[in-house]
């Protein structure tokens, strides 16, 4: 396993991770400090998983895509049991929660193979 790898795909799931939990105050609803650390572990877990991995798939780009599928369907699956809000219904939280955890699995896979240049081998 690369070190390298492992740190830079974690500490860009952090990163996401804060970003996704500004994203996700900036409604009219209040996010609680369970749903905050939620938000921003389920993001770094990405980002970890994307490190440890050695799933070999034709490009980095569909890795990350894959990862974000798979590690974002808990949250997703949350989302469901989520109090309803009249701006956003239990269904585009689930289907939103998995597209931005693809998103965010594309962009670290970015972040660590392109930018980073540590690539998966």
């Amino acid at each position: 396993m690369k070190i390298k790898r492992l740190i830079i795909a974690t500490i860009s799931g952090l990163i996401f991770g804060f970003v996704c939990f500004g994203l996700a105050s900036s409604g009219s609803t209040e996010i609680t400090v369970y749903l905050a650390i939620s938000i921003i572990l389920s993001r770094t877990l990405i980002g970890f998983a994307i490190g440890i991995s050695r799933f070999s798939m034709k490009h980095w780009s569909i890795h990350g895509l894959a990862m974000g599928l798979v590690f974002s369907l808990p949250g997703a699956f949350g989302a469901l049991m989520s109090p309803e809000n009249p701006e956003f219904n239990h269904m585009m939280m689930f289907s939103s929660t998995i597209v931005m955890g693809m998103v965010y699995g594309f962009l670290i896979e970015l972040i660590t193979s392109v930018f980073f240049k540590a690539k998966l081998k």
